[in-house]
């Protein structure tokens, strides 16, 4: 392939950020995708090296900067090498268990104000 542009959705596909091209189409078409902050509306919009591209996966944002133009969807390892994620998915708090509250021996039912407090503490670290 010697043109330097890839449709968005055959180099998310490519990618693996999709499992399957018509997953990437629709995601396209629907406007969930961004490059360079420009909302894209179709498929074939031109991917370019050195674009940045801005999407929801799952509960995450992804911000990825594209390094090569795939030429077929290969193994992972392959996939990996077309992109740098610039904002990883953040890794989730939780509070190891020694990091729970603990109460003094024989001090009774919590209070509903301390239970309260510490529904508020698990919340946080969720």
């Amino acid at each position: 392939m010697s043109e330097d542009w890839l449709r968005a959705d055959k180099w998310l596909w490519f990618a693996r950020f999709f499992k399957t091209r018509s997953l990437a189409t629709k995601a396209c078409t629907n406007g969930q995708i961004r490059i360079d902050g420009t909302i894209v509306s179709k498929a074939n919009s031109k991917l370019k090296v050195g674009d940045v591209l801005t999407f929801a996966q799952g509960q995450h944002i992804r911000v990825i900067k594209v390094l090569a133009l795939g030429i077929r969807r290969g193994p992972a390892v392959e996939a990996q090498a077309l992109y740098e994620d610039l904002k990883p998915p953040a890794r989730d708090n939780k509070l190891p268990p020694d990091a729970q509250a603990a109460r003094e021996r024989g001090a009774g039912r919590p209070t509903k104000k301390e239970r309260r407090a510490l529904e508020r503490l698990v919340e946080q670290g969720r």
